[in-house]
């Protein structure tokens, strides 16, 4: 512990030498001795915080519900990594709008032509949908109208992260939530924190939902997987060879593959963790460590002493980020859930009922 406490002090004299980070008003806490506590070798086991939510819900009325779910995610996740990204970032757009209620998923009507899934931080990007429709149906066929889709939604971003994960990140997530009859754009633009945002604005909006900043550092590590759009960084001025927060490399290599100016017509997709994008591990926190991430958010990780020295802890205590995950992901899947009367179960995740 002696030796991590070190080696975390060491990193953050490097960290804080290139971000500035003591300077802007972000150093140690007053008293803290100028370090952090060292993890607990053994961290407590995560715990579901939303009401009414419990492991193992649908025991009675649908046994094979997880089971069908994780099957249906597994071979789409294996025939394709990217789809398993989607599926996690899935469940962190549903939860931060209306709370983890399957929003999201619903269709534009006659009666609301702009739901979540249309809203632009959504819309092309989300993806995933079709592996939410194979699991409800085949739910249906199972156990008709028993599992909500707001549960699947919740399985299929824990059975992604393990198949990515190769197993690492795998843990049980309480259900019993309720699917939702709302879905707006305009929330969506309001509760979902873009790339852009700095650490202060970040910090705030996770608070919003009843997450702290270890909450955001650890779930900003899903990063480590999928593909972004250049349009979510180049225009925060991520490419500028005036930037200081990206390794010059990574952004030379990005200039070559992102439009100065990207347009819906040219707006190509680049992968967020250039050392290992289909696997979910803590790669991303090296990633940050030697600034070659791409959104201004994820640079922002560094911008204080707490944050950072988390930063360091997750690069490199073995299996500490992937227990952190585990918790997190269940503790964001809680967000004001709807459960029992407070709202439906849908037979068709598209479309209220």
């Amino acid at each position: 512990m002696a030796r991590l406490a070190a080696l975390t002090t060491a990193m953050l004299a490097v960290v804080c030498s290139v971000t500035c980070c003591q300077a802007e008003g972000y150093g140690y806490p007053a008293g803290s001795g100028g370090g952090y506590p060292s993890p607990s070798p053994t961290p407590p086991a995560p715990t579901p915080s939303g009401a009414g939510l419990a492991v193992g819900f649908y025991t009675d009325a649908c046994p094979n519900a997880e089971a069908i779910v994780r099957d249906v995610v597994k071979k789409a996740v294996e025939q394709n990594p990217g789809v398993g990204a989607g599926l996690i970032r899935m469940l962190f757009h549903d939860c931060f709008v209306q709370g983890c209620d399957a929003s999201v998923l619903l269709d534009p009507t006659a009666a609301n032509t702009q739901p979540e899934k249309l809203s632009p931080p959504n819309f092309p990007s989300l993806r995933g949908f079709e592996v939410i429709d194979t699991a409800k149906a085949a739910l249906e066929a199972a156990c008709p109208g028993k599992v909500s889709c707001a549960d699947i939604v919740a399985f299929a971003g824990r059975d992604a992260s393990a198949v990515l994960s190769g197993g690492r990140a795998d843990f049980a997530m309480p259900a019993g939530r309720r699917d939702g009859r709302a879905s707006s754009a305009n929330d969506a633009l309001q509760f979902l924190p873009p790339p852009s945002f700095n650490l202060s604005v970040l910090t705030a909006s996770f608070a919003a939902k009843g997450l702290d900043a270890d909450d955001l550092v650890v779930l900003s590590g899903a990063h480590t997987v999928g593909r972004s759009h250049c349009s979510s960084f180049v225009a925060d001025g991520r490419l500028n060879t005036s930037t200081f927060d990206m390794n010059p490399a990574l952004a030379a290599s990005l200039r070559r593959q992102c439009p100065a100016t990207p347009t819906a017509a040219n707006d190509p997709t680049v992968v967020q963790d250039v050392v290992t994008p289909n696997t979910l591990d803590s790669q991303y926190y090296r990633n940050v460590l030697s600034r070659n991430v791409l959104f201004t958010s994820d640079a922002a990780l560094l911008r204080s002493g707490q944050t950072a020295a988390a930063v360091v802890q997750n690069a490199f205590v073995p299996g500490l980020w992937e227990h952190k995950f585990a918790a997190a992901m269940v503790k964001m899947a809680s967000i004001e859930v709807k459960t029992g009367a407070n709202g439906e179960i849908r037979r068709n995740c598209r479309v209220v009922n």
